[in-house]
């Protein structure tokens, strides 16, 4: 029987993990299965599951897991940095990435966020979420051995990784779906399967439709079943049935399955969906948290080390509850997507104007939350979707929600006169006409449109406006995610087009392979590109090395009275630093009281002075700390 420390044994351990973590289970499993299941029969299943993967797991990650236990909020430091990326597109496969973390290293990641890797189904598997086998990976990138050893190469280097767990649904290929086909009961149960259409018909009269181009309506008819299957993404995706516990211990043995193969931060996809219940759109409902703090502790019994982060792409109201609200405090997600914050950037960038983004922030979310943050984010794999709503734009007079998102679709499509930008739309709804947008994150900011006209003046703005977006997601509060070619500025690629598994999908514009030819001469050029990546680096260097910039600090939204510039104080225990983003192409002033002797931690120079006022350049960012 090993020991951890002075008589301490692994399974004494283990016991006193199951009885601080039994106190935050016992009431969402009781919400979720009390009336129609034996709770204390579920937990006595629940331990035995824990403790059998906790028996199995490898010595490097117990120590893994004592060290986080010490240092729970590690992921809250000022050090974390998160690069997203296609393993095939970043390195090849998984035996080539460690060739890459060099590379990684010298950019400052510390969180290695790998893009779906399981098996998906053949075909169309929507980029890779339509998942076929949960414990195999992608034969194309190789073996779970090969990822195994991938993930110790990242944890030697000082970085974790990240992959992407889907909870809402399952491919229709996958082994519980082949036999809930086959007739068995016990499995059909994991789905959400109707013998007419009447129940589906009354669900959809309050639905959404999420693909309304590739895939209208949510519910797809088997004649070989002679049954209807919730199909809310595309008719090969099987939403799962989280009202049945049976799918609780299944999915949960399976994210402790792959966290003892080294995975420390789970992406948790389309979670907003997980529950249903007729006359609601069946997103965002109480269970969902429910479920997210159930796994969630659970997973810190058995592999404290490991943290979950919420894909939930939602409304302000709708997005802070998965970083743990009232009952649920301190014991949800430990991360979510800020995708508000990536919707007002490109808002205020196309508006030239910050007051909505201003009040979304500071109205919505509150200045930090407990042992949670967000992810920060400009651009990420998906599309974009204009989240903007009548309540928010009442705050802000002369617009309107429906005008001004269909003004940023036509904006980031390159169709309103003078825009900077090349997207395209995506999603197009012809009913109520909103679109979302896909491109690059150098593309939508007008480094491909500069590079065309071969205008070296539009060319330094775009550069100015990436660098701003960089400067936001690092001083904001939160990890900073940086999507792979971000750094070096990648443009929209259009090769997606002939392959006719992608051809349909216009978010892989925004998946260009990695440029490694770009890559090293942005790392040694004065171009553009190389003033993107050694600009990027700057900001996160700075970050690292500035506590009052952890994630834990509550940051504090002000209004300056300069609609131009977004302002935001961190403020740290010792000192307080004063954020501003200028997101017009014109210099700025604002008042604002900052202590004499303040210096711009980005430039190392005090700023721009006139009286009380400080100045900014065209598209800058400061950081101002005493």
């Amino acid at each position: 029987m090993t020991k951890t420390g002075r008589g301490l044994t692994q399974d004494g351990a283990f016991d006193l993990r199951w009885r601080r973590g039994r106190r935050d289970l016992i009431g969402p499993l009781t919400r979720l299965y009390g009336p129609a299941h034996d709770v204390d029969a579920l937990m006595e299943r629940l331990r035995d599951l824990l403790e059998s993967h906790w028996r199995k797991r490898p010595a490097d990650l117990r120590q893994l897991d004592l060290v986080r236990d010490l240092d729970p909020n590690w992921f809250l430091s000022e050090e974390m940095v998160a690069y997203v990326f296609y393993v095939d597109r970043f390195a090849g496969g998984f035996r080539d990435l460690p060739s890459r973390i060099g590379y990684l290293r010298d950019l400052g990641v510390t969180y290695a966020h790998v893009m779906p890797c399981l098996m998906p189904r053949p075909g169309q598997s929507d980029g890779g979420y339509a998942v076929m086998d949960y414990r195999r990976i992608d034969p194309a990138l190789g073996s779970m051995t090969d990822f195994r050893e991938a993930t110790l190469a990242l944890r030697e280097a000082g970085m974790s990784t990240c992959i992407d767990m889907v909870l809402n649904h399952t491919a229709k290929e996958h082994d519980w779906a082949r036999k809930a086909r086959d007739g068995d009961p016990f499995y059909q149960a994991f789905y959400r399967m109707f013998d007419d259409e009447t129940l589906p018909r009354a669900y959809e009269e309050t639905l959404l439709e999420i693909f309304p181009d590739q895939a209208p309506g949510n519910f797809t008819y088997y004649p070989e079943m002679g049954k209807w299957v919730w199909t809310t993404f595309n008719e090969y995706q099987w939403d799962l049935n989280w009202e049945n516990p049976e799918v609780y211990l299944a999915i949960l043995d399976t994210i402790l399955f792959l966290a003892n193969k080294g995975v420390e931060v789970f992406r948790l996809d389309a979670v907003a969906f997980m529950w249903k219940r007729i006359g609601t759109i069946c997103q965002n409902l109480p269970e969902v948290h429910d479920i997210l703090q159930a796994l969630t502790q659970a997973t810190r019994i058995a592999a404290p080390a490991v943290i979950h982060k919420a894909e939930a792409i939602v409304g302000p109201a709708d997005l802070v509850p998965y970083l743990g609200m009232e009952s649920h405090q301190g014991r949800e997600s430990q991360l979510a997507y800020h995708n508000n914050l990536m919707v007002q950037y490109w808002s205020s960038l196309a508006a030239r104007d910050t007051r909505l983004m201003t009040h979304v922030l500071r109205t919505h979310f509150p200045e930090r939350f407990q042992r949670a943050c967000f992810a920060t984010y400009i651009r990420c794999h998906d599309d974009i979707g204009w989240a903007i709503t009548p309540e928010d734009t009442a705050h802000v007079p002369g617009i309107t929600a429906p005008e001004h998102r269909a003004f940023l679709a036509d904006y980031y499509a390159g169709r309103f006169p003078g825009s900077f930008a090349r997207g395209a739309d995506f999603q197009v709804n012809p009913e109520t006409g909103d679109k979302r947008t896909n491109g690059s994150f150098a593309s939508l900011a007008g480094l491909e449109a500069a590079l065309d006209a071969d205008d070296s003046a539009q060319v330094d703005l775009a550069v100015a406006r990436i660098l701003l977006g960089h400067a936001l997601i690092a001083s904001y509060g939160g990890v900073p995610l940086i999507y792979m070619g971000d750094e070096i500025g990648l443009l929209n690629d259009d090769g997606y087009l002939s392959d006719p598994v992608k051809a349909d999908d216009g978010r892989w514009m925004q998946r260009p392979p990695m440029d490694w030819t770009r890559a090293a001469e942005a790392m040694a050029g004065d171009g553009p590109h190389g003033r993107i990546y050694r600009g990027t680096q700057h900001i996160l260097s700075v970050r690292k090395r500035t506590m009052q910039l952890a994630s834990d600090v509550p940051t504090r939204v002000i209004d300056t009275g300069n609609r131009g510039v977004f302002a935001y104080l961190r403020l740290g225990d010792d000192r307080t630093i004063s954020c501003l983003c200028n997101f017009t192409e014109h210099p700025q002033s604002v008042g604002l009281d900052v202590p004499p002797g303040a210096i711009d931690l980005l430039t190392g120079q005090p700023p721009g002075r006139s009286g009380n006022l400080i100045g900014l350049a065209p598209y800058q960012a400061v950081w101002l700390r005493a």
